[in-house]
């Protein structure tokens, strides 16, 4: 069976698990002050790390809420099975699924399902990405004033001065408006299709950015570090854009200094 097929399927199944149990989530813990893992998230994974075992038993696998399982595999999936666990556990609906291919250190095909729209995104390089199999572009927005944007506040925001409040109160005198919906997956499929201009984010993991960061990039988009330097699935910060406002939101970002 194909891999992208065997990924979209897993995906589209770990999100109908999470739809229909929301609301009744069960057991909660914590994984720090404000960083959730519900009973849902594991069952999820479960679901997802047992079909792609089942077909592809040689692969390696990353994913949040388990230890890695390495391989002497070129592949390996990277898992978030339910990215906006803080809002699933408050019954908020706006959460997905992710699920990303790596081969030989480059993320190759990337699924991102929101099971409360029924929307499928999806990414293979260099064949595009699409919504629901519709090819999706980026915005045409031309100017920072102009644009709607997402963030999202790292866990250790009530810890660390590097919390990206700064960045959000520049951004908030600059920008037409800026949403925070507690999903970085989907905000950057968002500004895939066109819904979002740009998105920004700090101290972002592997699975938050890997199959979303290709959407982006297969739509047409930009996606670089706070620097307009060359991005990485393992770097942390994130900056993704439509390509037209990305040299202001790099201006913005870098005003100030940023703390440890």
């Amino acid at each position: 069976m194909d891999m992208r097929d065997v990924a979209i399927d897993a995906a589209l199944r770990a999100g109908g698990l999470l739809k229909e149990h929301l609301g009744r989530v069960g057991r909660v813990e914590y994984k720090g002050a404000v960083d959730l893992v519900t009973e849902m998230d594991r069952k999820a994974e479960d679901l997802i790390v047992e079909e792609l075992r089942r077909n592809f038993p040689d692969h390696g696998i990353l994913t949040e809420e388990s230890a890695e399982r390495v391989t002497d595999s070129s592949c390996r999936w990277i898992i978030d099975p339910l990215d906006g666990t803080t809002n699933y556990a408050h019954g908020f609906p706006i959460f997905c699924v992710s699920i990303a291919l790596e081969e030989e250190g480059e993320v190759s095909f990337g699924v991102v399902y929101c099971p409360m729209l029924d929307e499928l995104f999806t990414a293979t390089r260099d064949e595009g990405a699409f919504l629901n199999g519709e090819r999706i572009r980026v915005s045409k927005t031309p100017d920072l004033d102009k644009s709607l944007l997402a963030t999202g506040f790292p866990y250790d925001v009530r810890t660390s001065k590097d919390n990206n409040l700064d960045h959000f109160a520049n951004f908030a005198v600059r920008a037409q408006a800026i949403r925070r919906a507690g999903a970085a997956a989907l905000d950057l499929c968002y500004v895939g299709c066109g819904r979002f201009d740009g998105f920004w984010e700090m101290k972002l993991k592997p699975w938050d950015v890997a199959a979303a960061a290709l959407v982006v990039r297969e739509a047409g988009g930009m996606v670089t570090d706070f620097n307009k330097g060359p991005f990485s699935i393992y770097g942390g910060d994130v900056l993704s854009t439509n390509g037209l406002i990305h040299d202001e939101m790099v201006g913005v970002l870098n005003m100030g200094t940023r703390r440890a």
